[in-house]
């Protein structure tokens, strides 16, 4: 009889305690808003901004409602306009070249490699020929590029690079903690994220201008003066009056929640990446599977692993998948010509232009991923990997 996996690939850690506590203290209090506060206090939200930025080593972070707004914050506080060509990965999730549609810019794809990162080789093609002043890199489900390299050919180019690090935060290149090699970094703390406030994000930057204009188009109506984690009062002043206003500032409560999280957040990357290391160490065995190397120079936060089939078909593809659901294994496709869930292709966007990415193409055909949550224990990965090297054995078997 085969082995079921009985676990819930969508179940997180619960809230600590300390959070449930300190949001249970806004509540009474009445105020979740997060100017809500009397003369020199603090509220969770501008105490959450402090403590992210000393985590990430950033001099300036801004609390927001989710990490796709905080992507077309920082777009609009660099001054793409409508029309504007905006470079990003052709391998990302909806929200990246959402956010460049959603400031009227026009979203130009670059290709990936089988490292899952952006292609630099094409990237300095798409520069040159796209005229892009900006490109939004996404460090798509974890995997961190060459940063030193890419950041000497953006700013030889003079092109402006947002982080989208939805999936790296607590990662780093080099030593250098991921966001902090462009103009301005994204994070994200949706439930699936390295923190969970449901819907959350933050934006950061060593650039007070940005900043400044960032603040006020969050919604601070004229009250930037209580954001401690931002450039003084006089770098408001330039752009105060001729910034607009698009609401999007995170509150008092989700700040709450989170605050405990991100002090806990180096002892749970420490426990994701016990379960990657397992999950890798047991795919490399398997036949015909082919594992994502990962860089010495990456740190990682293995919140999820991918896998690639090259020599699977679609049909294949497709009784892998029900296989292993079949036995409580849930994986995900980024081939599927239409999307499901949160795995579409860069060809479902159709409010981009059109756009043809062959080598990215081939290796989305026989792209895996799967979570890794923290509510899974090293015996319920080990059981996960024998499932699909059971499975991808079995179809190997019959072709």
């Amino acid at each position: 009889m085969k082995k079921i996996f009985a676990g819930n690939f969508t179940q997180q850690d619960p809230i600590p305690e300390a959070g449930i506590a300190a949001a249970l203290e806004v509540m009474r209090s009445g105020r979740l808003h997060r100017y809500n506060t009397g003369p020199g206090e603090m509220g969770e939200t501008a105490l959450l901004e402090e403590e992210f930025a000393a985590y990430i080593g950033a001099p300036y972070a801004l609390a927001l409602a989710s990490g796709g707004y905080a992507i077309g914050c920082a777009l609009r506080a660099l001054g793409v306009a409508p029309g504007d060509p905006v470079l990003t990965n052709g391998f990302t999730l909806a929200p990246v070249p959402g956010a460049i549609a959603s400031v009227g810019g026009l979203p130009i794809f670059v290709e990936v490699t089988e490292q899952l990162v952006i292609d630099l080789e094409d990237l300095a093609d798409k520069i040159t020929t796209s005229g892009a002043k900006v490109l939004l890199l996404s460090h798509m489900r974890g995997h961190i590029c060459d940063m030193d390299q890419l950041m000497a050919m953006c700013d030889a180019a003079d092109v402006a690079v947002v982080e989208d690090c939805a999936h790296t935060m607590g990662g780093a290149w080099n030593g250098v903690a991921s966001g902090q090699h462009g103009r301005a970094a994204c994070y994200s703390t949706q439930t699936y994220k390295h923190m969970n406030s449901g819907e959350g994000g933050f934006l950061t930057t060593k650039d007070p201008d940005l900043m400044a204009r960032a603040v006020i188009l969050s919604g601070s109506y004229m009250l930037y003066e209580r954001h401690s984690a931002a450039p003084p009062t006089e770098a408001f002043e330039a752009v105060k009056y001729v910034t607009p206003n698009v609401s999007g500032r995170m509150d008092n409560l989700r700040a709450a929640i989170l605050r405990p999280q991100l002090a806990d957040l180096p002892r749970q990357i420490d426990r994701w990446n016990a379960l990657y290391r397992v999950a890798e160490d047991g795919l490399q065995t398997a036949n015909s599977v082919q594992i994502i190397p990962r860089p010495k120079a990456e740190s990682i936060v293995g919140s999820s692993i991918q896998f690639l089939l090259p020599d699977f078909d679609v049909a294949q593809i497709h009784k892998l998948l029900a296989a292993c659901a079949a036995r409580g294994v849930e994986l995900k496709w980024f081939g599927g010509a239409e999307p499901v869930a949160f795995t579409s292709r860069y060809d479902s966007w159709r409010y981009a232009p059109a756009q043809s990415l062959p080598r990215t193409d081939k290796i989305l055909a026989g792209l895996m991923d799967m979570r890794l949550p923290l509510t899974f224990s090293t015996e319920d990965v080990r059981l996960i990997v024998e499932i699909i090297s059971d499975e991808v054995a079995e179809i190997l078997k019959v072709a």
